[in-house]
């Protein structure tokens, strides 16, 4: 995931739901899609992948809702070729953006704080949505990825949560006052070992402030660092 140049082309579909809003480029992900601020709102489009809904991320969104602070689900649709989702902006800003980059311990306390925040807020025996090791398994192969033997046999659940499904860095939303303030991007959220979104969590962090932060992630997270489930969680987020 990327933060688009200027020049990216608005499909002609967000600058109708945008109307007279000012339409500005904000997020590329890997499969095509993009993320637009038109005014108080959000805007992410993309093209249909069988990899992902937005249809299921506003039912998601819709659900952890209750519970958590998420942005407003607006309005959703999709075509045969294209798919979006229309959110209400919050009064926060990603992980990610320039000034928390430029703050990374701030940055990441509030990614790892926010990230158990959320594990315990979100109830499990209430959640409609899985994204366990059997079901992630099932559905990369309904993708025709076939996933390694060594990931077919996961480490024994530490605890069941409700993850985030991709708690990468970009996903924490941090306030002005430097704390986690809300969540966003829920199309896999499920329940699953808390270490799925942990090893997930852990694993960005280099990507977007370099490397040295997992222990401040850890220690703002409450938790050490698990030396078979981190490194299992990985290899099959990057199989997949």
């Amino acid at each position: 995931m990327t933060i688009p140049a200027d020049d990216v082309v608005v499909p002609e579909r967000v600058r109708a739901i945008a109307g007279h809003a000012e339409v500005v480029p904000v997020w590329r992900n890997e499969l095509g899609g993009l993320t637009f601020r038109a005014g108080a709102f959000f805007i992410k489009w993309g093209p249909r992948h069988k990899e992902a809904s937005m249809a299921d991320e506003a039912k998601r969104l819709a659900w952890a809702a209750r519970w958590t602070p998420v942005p407003e689900v607006r309005d959703h649709g999709e075509t045969d070729d294209e798919e979006w989702l229309v959110t209400t902006a919050l009064e926060a800003e990603s992980a990610v953006s320039r000034r928390w980059i430029a703050e990374p311990e701030t940055a990441v306390r509030a990614i790892g704080s926010g990230l158990r925040a959320l594990h315990e807020a979100l109830p499990v025996e209430e959640c409609p949505f899985d994204w366990s090791v059997p079901t992630r398994i099932l559905r990369a192969r309904e993708r025709g990825i076939v996933l390694p033997a060594e990931l077919r046999d996961p480490p024994p659940v530490d605890r069941l949560v409700v993850c985030h499904g991709d708690a990468c860095a970009p996903n924490t939303l941090v306030s002005d006052e430097g704390r986690w303030a809300a969540h966003v991007d829920f199309g896999s959220l499920g329940v699953a070992d808390r270490w799925a979104d942990i090893a997930v969590a852990t694993m960005s962090l280099e990507w977007n402030y370099g490397p040295g932060w997992e222990p401040t992630f850890y220690e703002a997270y409450g938790v050490d660092p698990d030396p078979d489930r981190v490194p299992y969680y990985r290899a099959l987020w990057n199989a997949m």
